[in-house]
C-alpha cells in the first residue's frame, strides 16, 4: 500500500482517522503493518501490501 492512501481512507466502523504502524516497507510501498483507529481502537492488518479494511466480524482470520 502506498502511504499516500492515508489521505483518503478512514475507519470503516466510525469513519475516524487511522494511524499507520509500519513493520516492513520498500522505498514506495508499505508491505506489512497495521492501521489503528484512534477512536474505537480497532486494528486493520496490512499484509503483502494490501490493507484489510473489512470490519472484524467480516474478516476471514483463518
Amino acid at each position: 500500500m502506498r502511504e499516500s492512501l492515508m489521505d483518503i481512507i478512514c475507519c470503516p466502523i466510525d469513519k475516524a482517522e487511522l494511524e499507520l504502524i509500519v513493520e516492513e516497507r520498500t522505498d514506495e510501498e508499505i508491505i506489512d503493518g497495521e492501521l489503528r483507529c484512534g477512536e474505537c481502537g480497532e486494528r486493520y492488518p496490512i499484509e503483502d501490501g494490501i490493507p484489510n479494511l473489512l470490519p472484524p466480524d467480516m474478516r476471514d482470520d483463518a
